[in-house]
């Protein structure tokens, strides 16, 4: 008995179709997983086991069962194949129809009670889901409005037994509550029209938002660097439907899509510590995952306290502001993540702080200051 779901995994941004095959054969009672799956992903056969069993159906005793996601030299990982790895087994049992299930991607995590839990990157999914042509994707029902801004049809669950049922035909559409426009605009961030005095400050800031330049504002503590810097994003044109969707799609991979808000609809700003590393900054890992360049992307990038960053991570943002993409590349493969940010860059003017500041005199030698200076990137 063999049955085949339709998913897709993740390489950077770019969904790849993975066709998860079930197969049940007589013999000694087993499931095993194969194709190049992640430990979360081999880790399914628990929470598959549990689900089938909680959502009242029919698990098959006295078989083996193999699952295959194909094609197997692909790496897969993570917990979304869950719920085609479970509609699979059922339908290799006969419990729903092949013909039904063929319609259909599916993407989704599983708790042990069946319930299905929404997962990253759904967005992409069901990118993938509309370039293989299928129209529907059954999903986490918190995950329903982002998967239709793909331009598919989601299929919102909130339970395995539900999702059966629908296939079954014994169930409509499970029906979903769109997020009200005014839901998708998010919190307001700080606003520049708050600021007063500032002129010379206020106006690189408009300089800088209309031509889309970056920015580096030194000068001593205090005087209000990482407040203007901060109130950039507010200032800057606003995303046209494209722009939101690329870093809607960004954000989604990377787990930072709150359900409430599905369409990231202003420009980002991101604000990492300096104590992140090249990796963290510019994306990287055994499985390659956006990094803050990518977060930010046609958005603004703050590194307050610029010098106290590592000589490496400013290097290593060389490439991603000329070219505008982050190529992350390692032994099983490479993904592309795109990097278009606005840097803006914070600092004193001496290691004391206190050079710029007319009450207060700077101690600093002139070698100390050349080796602060030549903390930062040429």
């Amino acid at each position: 008995m063999l049955a085949r779901a339709v998913t897709h995994a993740l390489v950077g941004l770019e969904p790849r179709r993975v066709e998860v095959e079930a197969h049940l054969q007589l013999g000694v009672p087993g499931f095993a997983i194969v194709g190049l799956a992640d430990r979360a992903c081999q880790e399914a056969k628990h929470r598959v086991r549990s689900g089938v069993v909680s959502a009242s159906l029919e698990w098959p005793l006295n078989r083996r069962i193999t699952v295959n996601l194909a094609p197997a030299a692909l790496r897969k990982e993570g917990s979304g194949f869950d719920l085609p790895i479970s509609l699979a087994v059922l339908a290799a049992t006969r419990q729903l129809p092949h013909e039904r299930l063929a319609e259909h991607a599916s993407v989704g995590e599983l708790a042990l009670d069946g319930r299905v839990r929404p997962v990253a990157g759904t967005l992409a999914v069901a990118e993938g889901a509309r370039r293989a042509g299928l129209r529907w994707v059954i999903c986490a029902a918190e995950s329903a409005p982002e998967a239709a801004l793909a331009g598919v049809d989601p299929v919102p669950v909130r339970h395995l037994a539900e999702a059966v049922a629908y296939l079954r035909g014994q169930i409509d559409v499970p029906s979903f509550e769109p997020v009200p426009p005014e839901a998708l605009t998010g919190e307001l961030g700080p606003d520049l029209a708050e600021v007063r005095g500032q002129e010379r400050a206020r106006r690189a800031l408009e300089i800088a938002a209309a031509g889309a330049h970056n920015l580096l504002l030194a000068g001593p503590p205090g005087t209000g660097k990482t407040m203007l810097a901060r109130r950039l994003p507010g200032i800057l044109p606003p995303l046209t439907r494209q722009e939101e969707l690329e870093v809607t799609r960004i954000h989604s991979v990377a787990g930072l899509l709150p359900p409430e808000r599905p369409l990231v609809t202003a420009p980002p700003f991101r604000s990492p510590h300096h104590g992140a590393s090249a990796p963290a900054m510019v994306g990287g890992g055994s499985a390659p995952r956006p990094g803050e360049v990518s977060l930010a992307h046609r958005g603004v990038l703050l590194l307050d306290e610029l010098p106290e960053f590592p000589r490496s991570v400013l290097e290593a943002l060389r490439q991603p502001l000329e070219d505008g993409v982050v190529a992350v590349v390692r032994a099983g493969g490479h993904a592309i993540f795109p990097a278009r940010f606005q840097l803006v860059g914070t600092m004193n003017m001496c290691p004391c702080g206190a050079r710029g500041d007319p009450a207060v005199e700077c101690g600093c030698s002139s070698q100390r200051l050349a080796a602060y200076r030549e903390k930062l990137s040429r």
